[in-house]
């Protein structure tokens, strides 16, 4: 079967007529894939295998016959037939029936007489060949890659690596055993890196909140100063802070600003001048750094944070503790957008917004609001500041430092054998908010090492992947993501053209937040793992349901998803998915330290996700072509764009074109499987490049504060929309609106002439005078 060339002038109409003409050439390929679409039925295969194949039989010529390369899943829609959800949608592409097949009866059983005739004569002569070259038998135990390395990771295996991990006592010791170890799996060229960056500390004391009227001194969990130097909270106490905060006194009246809603803010500039005032927020409806934005904007000069008891109704224990937060969008602060060297400008960024910044406990919140009750009742009645007979005056004092210290990565290479220059990055973490609170941290880095134990014994036996593996282990995670900025800033020309996917391991088991995040070309993959692993989870022990989304989570701001838009995923079980609390995993609350443990006592959740997350890897590192999806691109933006008020008819049919391409570019058509071309390996690496890179037409420079600068990342399902087309409808000025516009159509327009270029690998026609 030859691939035609397509066209816009051609149209639908043409492509059909070529079609046609190509009936009887593709007669004696319709049975082949019709055995194929049968094994691809959920029914079939219903989770993808290892086989070994002849070394004739792989026309690729890429894969070694002593290995056991991954076979790709099949989706429920096919692996590259994932199309037309919506069931009045008519694609522009569509395939007409050959003439070859509308034949009689009475043709068509001489046909498939003929065939079986055939098909047996030949089904002969190759048990023949088969013995004759006494080829040893190969047991379905041996091939069967995936499940060896699933089986091989355990709840008690992960369990005992945390607890090997939290008797280090500092960061250092924690990444030379952390190589050590990896080094003794088989890891090779396991390296370590350090940084020199400018990091955001507590004082020496905690901050304060004075309320005048009474002139009693609260700390930010509530408790009053008198209490400072207690040993069973004062570290607590110390990190309860936002990281890079203005740093100062401030005396003010204290405004109740809610979530920070537009609706909030248009509501509180008409009632008064808010200059220099004390905003009280509520966190997790937004991003954090884009509502303090606003304020900062509108003139306040400080902010309370703190928790709606109605989003953790459940976790009631929580209302009486601060937490932390960071103001860091990632990376060292002194060096934004490039690396920190031992040659690096250093930019003078101590404070990263012009607020006092200070998360406070939502009872003392309450306090301070003069709210009548705090989540108490059905329904649940939320925190909301009763009109006093006089205001609320506080004095805010925060005191915290910054100064240069170093953070230090892992980095260790499995190298591929057929694509070694093609990155699938596994990133996990060694740090947490502060020293101490191992649990928080040693959960994720039990996970990476256990999935490491699992391939590299695989690959002492003699397997290889495809892509090479680049396992690392970061610091500085939870003041911006600072270790995984850095290295992929020092490297940024080398993973532009190398890394293919990111997988996380950020927090496998988390107390509250969104579960598991996927870039809409991951969607489909992670879903289709998610669903196969948490079924055999609950029937064996037990485990919830594991909702997967595109929506933005810490994943989606790290360096590699936000910069560079690698696909990414990342598995995780969180205790509170709820919308209402989605950027609630912002916060963190020092004493959730060993929470993980409390949620998994069994850990049982932790080996569901490293499993799920060893079943990505391997799809990612060893499928022939990259398991991402075009199509699901399209329909994502087509849905985004469909009941936006700012659409216009320009960028509705720009998605509706992006949507025909890609439908084809998925087609049974554009199948790879299905010509031989296409298995060159020249071919498929470009194949896999196109859909590598088309997120990338999806990057803008100058994002809102705190979102991702890949704008297929939603908010939260109330606002399905693009995100940078909700936060322009805020701002006042029209200008705003006209440039995310502007952003959003050049990116569906990038996107669909990548696909275009990718239909046009496999032009071969020969009456096409323009090749």
């Amino acid at each position: 079967m030859a691939y035609r060339k397509v066209c816009a002038s051609r149209g639908s109409a043409a492509i059909s007529q070529d079609l046609e003409s190509e009936g009887l050439q593709m007669a004696s390929l319709d049975m082949e894939w019709e055995m194929e679409k049968e094994l691809e039925e959920p029914g079939g295969l219903d989770h993808f295998q290892l086989e070994h194949r002849p070394m004739e039989t792989s026309s690729s010529g890429a894969m070694d016959p002593d290995l056991e390369p991954i076979q790709p899943s099949a989706s429920p829609h096919g692996r590259f037939q994932r199309l037309q959800e919506d069931p009045n949608y008519t694609s522009h592409f569509s395939r007409t029936m050959p003439k070859s097949q509308r034949r009689s009866g009475a043709c068509i059983a001489k046909y498939l007489l003929a065939g079986a005739g055939v098909f047996f004569l030949g089904l002969l002569i190759g048990l023949y060949t088969h013995r004759a070259e006494k080829q040893p038998e190969i047991s379905n135990q041996s091939t069967d890659l995936l499940e060896r390395v699933v089986q091989s990771i355990t709840a008690e295996k992960i369990q005992a690596l945390q607890r090997e991990f939290q008797a280090t006592t500092s960061e250092e010791d924690r990444v030379k055993g952390l190589a050590q170890k990896w080094e003794e799996l088989g890891l090779k060229n396991v390296q370590l890196s350090s940084y020199n960056v400018l990091l955001s500390h507590p004082g020496p004391r905690p901050n304060t909140i004075v309320d005048m009227t009474t002139k009693h001194c609260y700390l930010p969990s509530g408790h009053s100063c008198d209490t400072w130097g207690n040993p069973s909270y004062s570290t607590e106490q110390l990190f309860a802070m936002a990281t890079y905060s203005a740093v100062g006194t401030l005396e003010a009246e204290v405004v109740d600003v809610q979530y920070g809603s537009s609706e909030d803010l248009r509501r509180i500039r008409a009632e008064m001048n808010v200059t220099n005032k004390i905003a009280v927020l509520k966190l997790g409806q937004a991003p954090l750094l884009y509502t303090l934005s606003r304020l900062a904007e509108m003139g306040f000069g400080g902010s309370l944070l703190y928790v709606e008891p109605c989003d953790v109704i459940t976790e009631q224990e929580i209302w009486w503790k601060a937490f932390g937060v960071t103001l860091n969008p990632g990376g060292d602060p002194s060096t934004p957008d490039y690396p920190s060297t031992d040659r690096s400008y250093r930019a003078d960024r101590r404070n990263l917004t012009s607020l006092l910044v200070q998360p406070i406990s939502t009872s003392l919140a309450k306090v301070l609001l003069y709210a009548p009750a705090m989540g108490i009742g059905r329904p649940c009645v939320p925190l909301a500041m009763t009109p006093p007979s006089e205001r609320k005056i506080v004095n805010l004092t925060i005191g915290s430092r910054t100064s240069y210290g170093k953070v230090h990565n892992v980095v260790g290479y499995l190298r591929g054998k057929i694509n070694p220059d093609r990155y699938v990055l596994v990133g996990g973490r060694h740090s947490s908010w502060y020293e101490g609170t191992t649990a928080d941290w040693s959960g994720s880095a039990a996970a990476v090492t256990q999935i490491i134990e699992s391939i590299t014994a695989q690959a002492r036996a003699g397997w290889q992947p495809d892509r090479t593996i680049v396992f690392c282990s970061w610091g500085g995670s939870a003041l911006g993501n600072i270790g995984s900025f850095e290295w992929g800033e020092e490297n940024r020309l080398v993973l532009e053209s190398r890394a293919v996917a990111y997988v996380s391991l950020h927090s496998p088991v988390r107390p509250r937040g969104p579960q598991s995040t996927a870039s809409p070309s991951l969607l489909q993959l992670a879903s289709d793992i998610g669903k196969k692993q948490v079924k055999s989870c609950t029937e064996a022990k037990g485990c919830p349901d594991l909702n997967v989304s595109s929506l933005q989570s810490p994943v989606a701001l790290d360096f590699f998803s936000s910069h560079l838009a690698v696909p990414a995923l990342e598995f995780a079980f969180s205790a509170n998915p709820t919308e209402r609390a989605h950027f609630l995993s912002e916060a963190f609350f020092p004493s959730e330290s060993l929470l993980a443990e409390t949620l998994d006592p069994a850990f049982r959740l932790h080996e569901a996700v490293a499993k799920m997350t060893a079943e990505a890897i391997l799809r990612l590192s060893t499928d022939p072509v990259l398991p991402f999806y075009p199509l699901d691109i399209a329909l994502d933006i087509q849905n985004k764009l469909k009941d936006d008020p700012l659409s216009r008819p320009d960028l509705l049919a720009a998605a509706a074109s992006l949507r025909d391409n890609s439908s084809f570019f998925q087609s049974e058509i554009m199948r790879p499987a299905n010509d031989p071309k296409e298995r060159d390996p020249s071919h498929v690496r470009m194949l896999n490049d196109v859909l590598r890179d088309l997120e990338k037409s999806f990057l803008v420079s100058s994002p809102p504060p705190g979102f991702s600068r890949n704008i297929l990342y939603g908010l939260n399902t109330q606002t399905p929309g693009f995100a940078i087309l909700k936060a322009a409808q805020e701002e006042p000025d029209r200008s705003s609106v006209d440039q995310s516009l502007s952003q959003v159509s050049n990116s569906i327009s990038s996107a669909e002439k990548l696909v275009y270029s990718g239909l046009e690998l496999f032009e071969n026609d020969p009456e096409d005078s323009s090749y």
